[in-house]
């Protein structure tokens, strides 16, 4: 019978930090890529594809998000792309390693992340970043059974553009670390099989270029949204953010576009509809995040 971990009560979030030192130019112009969705944001219409009780009842209107958008008044978007111009995919394919592993214990997680997960969690997707800086990861999904944390291997993933932080806010270009539950999905294409909930909408469609020119077109065919300052059980498109506006969010597994994020996690298209049909509801799925070093802690 394996241990269950009981996950201490979670702190306040610290204060908005003073104001920060105004970005380069290159980094405002990447940032200003897409309007009217949130994802590597916030906010959104629901649509009539999504399953029912998918979407809350307070649903704020699409608009610019902290990771698709730049939010300064007067910004213009870059171009989209040309019609018909492929999206750029990455590591496209199954998992990489074959065959099911089993783990008495959740590997390369310390003592106080390992407190930081749920009871209830026997669905665990651990996204462990090359370093602190970094913009690339990898992504291994393990599920629990009497045998122990079984998985089938794991794939390359991408996160932002200038790595991790434990205290993330709004437009600083890096991913928060931390443990957050998966409730909730979604996409521009239909449903691919997920159990979770799934809202289908236009809303999703994007375009524009990111930090390395590469298109955006089809980033949010399909997202996961990860439970980062954001209501559990409505469309990831909603804006609500409970922790204020200045600690972002709108932070999404999503479709990789070729480049670094602004706050997201991204993998290629095979990837993350594999990924939506393996996460299942039932077993109160939660994604650990963050550098190596951060989650050995």
């Amino acid at each position: 019978m394996p241990v269950r971990l009981v996950r201490p009560a979670r702190r306040s979030p610290a204060p908005r930090r003073p104001g920060r030192a105004a970005r380069p130019l290159a980094a405002v112009l990447a940032v200003a890529v897409l309007s009217g969705l949130c994802g590597c944001g916030s906010g959104g219409h629901a649509s009539a594809g999504h399953r029912a009780g998918a979407v809350g009842a307070a649903s704020a209107a699409a608009g610019p998000t902290e990771d698709q958008a730049d939010k300064r008044p007067g910004a213009a978007p870059l171009a989209a792309p040309a019609a018909g111009e492929p999206a750029a995919r990455v590591a496209s394919g199954p998992l990489e390693a074959g065959g099911s592993l089993v783990r008495r214990q959740l590997p390369d997680l310390g003592p106080a992340t390992l407190a930081e997960i749920p009871a209830n969690a026997l669905q665990v997707v651990v996204v462990t970043g090359r370093d602190a800086d970094s913009p690339r990861s990898r992504l291994v999904a393990y599920r629990h059974t009497e045998a122990g944390w079984v998985t089938d291997g794991g794939w390359k993933a991408r996160n932002a553009r200038d790595g991790w932080t434990k205290e993330h806010y709004d437009d600083d270009l890096r991913s928060p670390i931390g443990v957050y539950g998966l409730t909730d999905a979604g996409g521009r294409m239909p449903d691919p099989g997920t159990r979770l909930p799934y809202d289908e909408s236009p809303d999703f469609a994007t375009g524009g270029r990111g930090f390395e020119g590469e298109s955006l077109a089809h980033s949010f065919d399909y997202v996961v949204a990860i439970n980062y300052n954001r209501v559990r059980g409505v469309s990831p498109l909603d804006k609500e953010r409970p922790w204020g506006e200045a600690r972002g969010g709108g932070i999404w597994f999503h479709v990789d576009h070729g480049g670094p994020t602004h706050g997201c996690v991204s993998m290629s298209e095979d990837h993350i509809k594999e990924l939506l049909r393996i996460l299942d509801p039932e077993l109160h799925p939660v994604v650990v995040m963050g550098d190596g070093a951060s989650l050995a802690r």
